[in-house]
């Protein structure tokens, strides 16, 4: 056999085999690309912390996280007054529920407590058409900087620029109330986390007991 055309058959062997070998450890270390069962947003650190908290909503009503344990939660961080983060954030949940067929619970906990009073949340519910779909979580200055410095949010406030915005984020909290998945809002669509919603909800329940999804919910 002429040298040049073996050495031909020893490169194409060699690629031959380094490319099966690369699928075999892409396999074998989870690299692959996510099957359609693959969740849409990111993945949260194991053992992020469930950060539970007690506020209340725009009608008054006691709102403690622990409460909906049982139940998969969706969980955002809005402000009242806001004009163009906040509102697609809003459409953008309420177009999941729409395509997931059903609604879960769904919590805006307030970023600007200085101006979020419960007649601007309900105002703000009622302009997205949200209300009685998602609850609005207002709070003092002190009630809330424990929530945000567990969840990583800057809040909107004063002294920051025009140009400043609050983080604007949608996670999903499992049925053990553990932080599972994360949406930052420029990545964020309906069907998206329609899809993780559905992921989350084919998990098994660790408990029974559930708190509804509207009105007070049990102490």
């Amino acid at each position: 056999m002429p040298a040049r055309l073996r050495l031909a058959l020893l490169v194409a062997t060699a690629l031959a085999t380094a490319t099966v070998a690369g699928v075999i450890a892409t396999r074998g270390s989870g690299g692959a690309a996510p099957s359609s069962r693959g969740f849409a947003g990111a993945l949260r650190p194991p053992g992020m912390p469930s950060g539970d908290f007690a506020l209340t909503d725009q009608d008054g009503h006691p709102v403690s996280l622990h409460a909906y344990r049982g139940q998969v939660v969706v969980l955002t961080f809005l402000y009242s007054t806001c004009r163009d983060s906040c509102p697609v954030t809003a459409q953008q949940i309420r177009g999941a529920l729409d395509d997931l067929g059903r609604d879960v619970p769904a919590l805006a906990v307030s970023v600007d407590p200085a101006h979020d009073t419960p007649d601007r949340a309900r105002a703000f519910l009622a302009r997205q058409h949200v209300a009685g779909r998602l609850r609005f979580l207002l709070g003092s200055p002190p009630q809330l900087a424990p929530v945000w410095r567990t969840y990583g949010i800057a809040p909107q406030g004063p002294g920051r620029g025009r140009a400043f915005d609050h983080s604007a984020y949608v996670l999903l909290l499992d049925r053990a109330g553990r932080q599972r998945v994360g949406f930052p809002v420029d990545q964020l669509t309906p069907e998206g986390l329609a899809h993780d919603l559905r992921l989350l909800l084919g998990e098994s329940e660790p408990h029974r007991g559930r708190a509804p999804l509207l009105g007070r919910p049990p102490s």
